[in-house]
């Protein structure tokens, strides 16, 4: 037996840093997942607003907290801005939620609190969470992202002159730069101390409208004034460019007052103020449980006004601060302004996988008896587009490179994958985009293949050298053998200069000895053919090969083995599909761990360096397989994913035959339901799996 491999990365981000530096001073790629429509809004300078998951996890029941969190985001995209709805899942911070994240942070009764302190060990240990004030302020900032809107900050808690219990959320307005808009302070703190406190700490506090008076959360007054106040979402704006401007390093908070006709009762909720106090100290809950204990008893004290007054003020707020955002972005693009952070740290170079390769539409039309008619269906494919797909699905957002005709095909293509980021694919005047067309019979066989695929020929050293800085920071790039030979070249010079790891998928028989038709391939790390298109690299090597290939599993996979081990001298990796018969991985075995990093290995010069690894696949009956055009590509995908966030090579296989099953059972070639709470490793360790079987090389 041998030890269990565990695939990593190596020391990809400390190269990186090395070339450079200001990417260590941004977001790490390992900690930090930015939602695609997130990073185009930033990447093209448009406004964006932040949002907190404290009130979601912690502040409302379910379902209103989902339906909240669901009708804030529509009111600040009606409002002019693109919503970043901020929180931790699985140990990685997001910036900007997909609905059914938002619905697992909406559901879940074990998430955590988490401000600025809490930050290191939530990631740490790999938990989920829903962040505070502060602790979006902190995101938010270095996301670049200058306007968040939350319901209340947090403050100075009644006596707390006695027991010094300050919200971090002050602290934190003291020394992050971002615009935060709120109702004031939630109406259960001392509002007086909390100001001062402010105050002392350089905020600069104004409340919006014509009033000083500073609102008090459900309340539409407080009895205490603001110092200053702004009129309307332009003198917001100014002020915040201002402050942004002079690089104070400190925030300012814009207070909205709620709603005169929905906000509650002032001596109602002071009653139920004093009430719920009192429980708490018989109960002597303090610390972060404090607030939300009070806020549930407020809503049951109030017989539910409280939590209405809630809805309506967070609604408020976020129409008012997606406005505010507008106006403060026409400011920051006119000409002359200073932006608060360095030019260099952008966004999009935050090292983060690439792929290239092919986009499709696909016809697939399926046999309904034995005349002409049948079904036909209209889905979106190409191996390239399907492999950053899927990546997306699991939180590895790739940059995607590719190139697509300018026609209504594209348009589709373009709708299709708006959770992709997409911004590396060209469209071309004069061409069409991949077209492909397969028929199937009545029992799923291909019987027929058309295609038109022309257009990937524009996949051109050329047109990839101009993300040449990109793929340089890249932790993975992924090539399809839609690309033409000459670009496939280009990457692996590219990967051979700046030690890049590169995974080669071979995509049909005919296309996968390309990279093998020169010496390129020996820059590749990992490749991943089925045996046919393994067969068909080991001929091009001039390598012995069967003239049949075995059906049964235990020929597959001896077959397999034979097949792969000549290429391990040169590979790290090379995953053999199996279909039915799941997948072999055929690795360098280095201390009980496989690394994709060029230069960190010596050429194997000894059979007990390389080991092999079965694992069946998820049995998945026949009638119940709708598509399989795209499940390699996903069992790749989940691979690569659980690659980038460092698992062990158990979890990372059966990461992608959980992928893979997904889309064996969808119409689309990757299944909608991969998502990041649907393949994790929770989930793995919840499902019994079949043993694998383990092998030295000989």
């Amino acid at each position: 037996m041998i030890l269990k491999p565990a695939f990593t990365l190596g020391g990809r981000v400390a190269s990186v840093a090395c070339r450079a530096p200001q990417i260590r001073r941004y977001l790490n790629s390992s900690d930090f997942c930015i939602h695609p429509l997130v990073r185009e809004a930033l990447d093209s300078r448009r406004p964006v607003v932040a949002l907190e998951s404290t009130i979601i996890t912690h502040g409302m029941p379910y379902p209103q907290n989902l339906s909240m969190a669901r009708e804030v985001e529509e009111i600040i995209r009606a409002n002019g801005s693109v919503p970043a709805t901020i929180g931790i899942l699985s140990g990685r911070i997001h910036v900007g939620l997909q609905n059914e994240q938002l619905e697992t942070l909406a559901k879940s009764r074990n998430t955590m609190k988490v401000s600025r302190r809490d930050l290191p060990y939530i990631l740490s240990q790999g938990l989920s969470g829903g962040t505070t004030v502060a602790g979006t302020m902190i995101v938010a900032h270095k996301a670049k992202i200058p306007v968040f809107v939350t319901g209340g900050i947090g403050g100075v808690h009644r006596g707390g002159e006695k027991t010094l219990d300050v919200s971090a959320d002050l602290t934190e307005l003291g020394r992050t730069p971002v615009a935060v808009i709120s109702a004031g302070v939630k109406s259960i703190l001392d509002i007086g101390r909390t100001l001062e406190y402010l105050e002392t700490q350089g905020v600069c506090v104004a409340t919006f409208g014509d009033s000083r008076e500073f609102p008090a959360f459900f309340c539409h007054q407080s009895g205490f004034q603001a110092p200053y106040h702004v009129q309307n979402e332009e003198d917001a704006a100014q002020l915040i460019a201002r402050s942004l401007n002079l690089q104070l390093g400190s925030g300012v908070l814009i207070a909205v007052p709620c709603p005169e006709d929905q906000a509650a009762s002032g001596q109602l909720i002071e009653e139920a103020i004093q009430q719920a106090l009192r429980e708490a100290r018989e109960k002597r809950i303090t610390g972060k449980e404090l607030t939300p204990f009070l806020l549930q008893k407020l809503n049951k004290l109030s017989s539910g006004e409280s939590l209405r007054s809630n809805i309506a003020l967070i609604k408020n707020n976020a129409r008012v601060g997606s406005r505010i955002a507008v106006a403060l972005n026409k400011i920051q693009r006119a000409p002359g302004w200073r932006d608060d952070l360095p030019q260099n740290e952008n966004v999009s170079l935050v090292p983060r996988p690439v792929v290239i390769g092919g986009i499709n539409v696909d016809f697939i039309a399926k046999a309904g008896g034995q005349t002409n008619p049948s079904i036909v269906r209209q889905s979106f494919g190409g191996v390239g587009r399907n492999l950053a797909d899927c990546l997306s699905r699991l939180g590895k957002t790739p940059f995607f490179i590719s190139v697509m005709g300018k026609d209504e095909h594209s348009e589709s293509v373009l709708r299709h994958c708006k959770h992709m980021d997409m911004r590396g694919v060209l469209r071309l005047e004069g061409h069409n985009t991949a077209t492909y067309c397969s028929v199937f019979t009545g029992s799923g066989e291909l019987s027929l293949g058309l295609g038109d695929m022309d257009i990937h020929q524009q996949i051109t050293e050329q047109y990839v050298s101009k993300f040449k800085e990109t793929l340089c920071l890249a932790p993975l790039v992924c090539i399809d053998g839609n690309v033409p030979v000459s670009t496939i070249q280009y990457v692996c010079q590219i990967a051979r200069e700046h030690h890049l790891a590169v995974c080669y998928e071979p995509t049909d028989v005919d296309k996968a000895s390309k990279p093998f038709l020169s010496e390129s391939w020996r820059a590749l790390a990992c490749i991943s053919p089925n045996l046919r298109e393994l067969r068909a690299i080991n001929r091009t090597l001039g390598h012995p090969v069967p003239a049949d290939l075995p059906s049964t599993l235990e020929d597959a996979v001896k077959t397999a083995l034979t097949l792969a081990q000549p290429l391990l001298g040169e590979l790290r990796c090379v995953v053999v599909t199996l279909g039915q018969h799941g997948v072999l991985v055929c690795c360098q075995n280095m201390d009980g761990r496989l690394s994709l990093l060029p230069g960190t290995f010596n050429k194997a010069t000894a059979s007990d360096e390389l080991c092999a690894v079965h694992y069946p696949a998820i049995p998945v009956p026949t009638e119940e397989i709708v598509n399989v055009s795209g499940a390699g590509d996903s069992l790749m995908a989940g691979i690569l994913a659980g690659l980038l966030a460092g698992e062990d090579m158990d979890d990372c296989v059966r990461m992608g035959l959980l992928s893979a099953s997904f889309s064996l059972h969808s119409y689309e070639p990757v299944s909608p339901d991969i998502s990041t709470t649907s393949v994790n490793v929770a989930r793995l360790k919840a499902q019994q799996w079949p043993v694998a079987k383990r092998w030295k090389l000989t």
